[in-house]
Formats: C-alpha cells, sequence, structure tokens
C-alpha cells in the first residue's frame, strides 16, 4: 500500500490525460474531468485494463485484477475524473480495495 501524496495524484492525472489523448487520437487540452470516456472520446473498457498494467509496473502494485473487477462492479467508471479517483484508491490499497467497502 502506497502513500498517496499531490505528486501521486498530478503523476496519476498526467499519465491518463496522455494515455486517452494518444490512444483516442484527441487534443489532451479537451480532456477535463468530466470527460465522458466513451461517449465524448470513444474509449473503452480494454484501455482501462492497460492503464492498470500501466500503473500496476510504475508503482510495482501487487493487485488481482478480479479484486479491480469486484470493485468496479460496485463503483462503475464513465468519466475521466471517476478513473483518476479509483486509479488512487487501487495505488492506495490495492489488494485491500474490497475492504473499503465493510
Amino acid at each position: 500500500m502506497a502513500l498517496i501524496t499531490d505528486k501521486t495524484r498530478d503523476e496519476v492525472r498526467e499519465i491518463v490525460f496522455d494515455f486517452f489523448a494518444e490512444e483516442c487520437e484527441v487534443d489532451k487540452q479537451t480532456i477535463h474531468d468530466g470527460t465522458n470516456i466513451i461517449k465524448d472520446i470513444d474509449g473503452d473498457s480494454l484501455m482501462f485494463l492497460e492503464l492498470i498494467e500501466i500503473f500496476k509496473k510504475k508503482y510495482n502494485l501487487d493487485i488481482e485484477l478480479k479484486v479491480i473487477g469486484k470493485y468496479a462492479v460496485k463503483h462503475p467508471v464513465t468519466t475521466i475524473g471517476q478513473l483518476i479517483d479509483m486509479q488512487m484508491l487501487i495505488i492506495e490499497h490495492e489488494n485491500h480495495l474490497l475492504e473499503l467497502e465493510r
């Protein structure tokens, strides 16, 4: 489990914005927290999986995809801001993510 700092949040935001700008071929300046990943920039769920792998490597995370999947079913992500918030929880809590619901 990692300590979340403002620097971490800024890094995550930058990676997410850069990733979607490149993958969806949109201007990074048009992406904001309220951007709907599917409706506004034609993103998809496979992109989320790619991002998870990027963050697993960057932050040396120990988390199983099934844990993220179970959490995401109860807490669906539709916007960039929601995705960033979920990624912060994944970094902070890793495999203990589901314990947040208790």
